[in-house]
């Protein structure tokens, strides 16, 4: 999965110069319009029965059952995507105004797209549910580097962004074909009965407008900056918040050992060993975090110039600093939620992101026409930190479990980092080679400084390693 994560992202990244130095800004908004609207419809149309699937399978050994549920469970996705579908067809006109620059062509290939993307979620989280983690990795990334074999293909030959958008259409239907026959040569065919339906909706169901709310705060602003400003404006921005977003690989690890770590201690009490697990990771995702934020923002223009085209760069670049602080403080939000989740207060959870997601749109609505993409940036950052307030308000009034930030740590990385960053003023790197050598350099310099005042020490790192070995 850690292998998975760094090659996804790597593709995402590939991607990104394929089609930004090959379309028009406008074409590339379009791209990005299309892509947030397929990820909102992936958060409405599963009806977070995929998730259900997981919740009650991974533990299930009665061969009928598992079959039966999982047909079930494929069968209303697929319904329920053709039906919406069906409505994008009879609304292509409005939609394709209101989204794609008019461009109806691009609406006509989202039902296909739409029905295979679905179908596709249930099926992976079906190697998810059974733990067939390898298979899950191998279509994970087919998925990722034949849409990026794909989009090259037809960009190159003059397809534009009409092929673009064909090869995300014809990646998932391969991927779906592709899952679906190793499916059912698992656990044959099934004519579906229902029978355990209604368990999964009352499970699923109110996980919807969670999905919604974390999607409004991380995907909303691509619309109202289109629909306000044009699609020019969303390919300025998207490609800086990408860049931004990065620091959220830090914390994947984390949040992937948590859950395994903390229940055993928790359920005997020793509320102490949490607090010190809890304080820990926190500490080396912010050591990893808080430099990324300095030089992120430092660098934005030259990555971003070399990744995109330089009116991009010119026109995006400020975006990066407040979307990496937005990563840093959501990334403080999933260490508090660790005691939520081991509260089982899950309902805490939706109602935080279902206040944070409205306010991001709110924010977004009035920010957007007096600063622009700045103010979409600026949205994110605010509505993150609602999201902190939130979450620590409920921590403290209900939960009284108190947390060690650690803030003379932060302030040591902050010194450590502002050294590093006086580096990276004076080196202005322009070039890829200078850029890459810009990186290594700076991180050395922030390790050199952070233990020069004694910001990490080795038992630190001993208990690190002793995380990851025995979880």
């Amino acid at each position: 999965m850690a292998v998975t994560n760094i090659l996804l992202l790597l593709s995402s990244f590939i991607l990104i110069p394929v089609l930004t130095k090959n379309l028009s800004a406008n074409d590339y908004g379009v791209w990005i319009q299309f892509t947030v609207t397929l990820n909102l419809l992936l958060n409405i149309i599963p009806l977070g029965l995929p998730f259900g699937m997981v919740r009650f399978l991974s533990a299930e050994s009665n061969r009928e059952k598992i079959v039966e549920d999982f047909y079930s469970l494929t069968a209303i996705v697929a319904l329920v995507s053709v039906i919406i579908s069906l409505l994008v067809l009879v609304f292509a006109v409005p939609l394709a105004g209101a989204l794609f620059s008019g461009d109806t062509d691009i609406v006509y290939l989202l039902p296909l797209t739409i029905i295979t993307i679905c179908l596709n979620s249930v099926f992976l989280n079906y190697f998810r549910t059974f733990r067939m983690m390898k298979l899950w990795s191998f279509f994970s990334v087919t998925q990722s580097f034949l849409l990026l074999a794909l989009v090259g293909y037809f960009i190159y030959t003059g397809q534009g962004l009409y092929g673009a958008v064909l090869s995300y259409s014809i990646t998932n239907l391969v991927l779906m074909l592709l899952m679906l026959l190793i499916i059912v040569r698992q656990i044959g065919v099934k004519i579906p009965l229902f029978t355990n339906i209604r368990e999964y909706m009352s499970f699923s169901l109110p996980t919807v407008p969670g999905n919604l709310s974390y999607w409004a705060l991380d995907s909303s602003d691509r619309y109202i900056i289109g629909l306000l400003m044009g699609n020019v404006f969303v390919a300025y921005y998207s490609p800086s918040y990408t860049m931004g977003n990065i620091i959220m690989m830090f914390l994947a690890p984390f949040s992937f050992l948590l859950p395994a770590v903390l229940p055993k201690y928790f359920e005997r009490g020793d509320m102490d060993e949490v607090r010190r697990y809890l304080k820990y990771t926190l500490k080396y995702f912010m050591l990893l975090a808080i430099p990324s934020v300095f030089g992120l923002s430092i660098l934005s223009r030259p990555i971003l110039t070399i990744l995109s085209t330089s009116q991009i760069a010119d026109n995006g670049f400020f975006v990066t600093p407040f979307v990496a602080l937005s990563a840093v403080i959501y990334g403080l939000n999933s260490n508090i939620n660790q005691i939520i989740i081991l509260n089982k207060k899950t309902k805490v959870n939706g109602s935080v992101w279902i206040i944070t997601g409205i306010s991001n749109v709110i924010l977004n609505i009035i920010m957007i026409p007096y600063l622009g993409i700045l103010g979409a940036a600026a949205a994110t950052l605010i509505s993150s930190a609602l999201a902190v307030i939130l979450t620590l308000y409920y921590n403290y009034r209900y939960l009284n479990f108190k947390f060690d930030f650690n803030p003379v740590f932060i302030g040591k990385s902050v010194l450590a980092s502002l050294v590093m960053s006086v580096f990276l003023f004076v080196y202005q790197p322009t070039g890829l080679i200078e850029l890459i050598l810009a990186v290594i350099i700076g991180f050395v310099i922030y390790i050199a400084a952070l233990f020069l005042v004694r910001g990490i020490k080795g038992s630190e790192i001993r208990l690190l390693k002793s995380i990851i070995k025995n979880p």
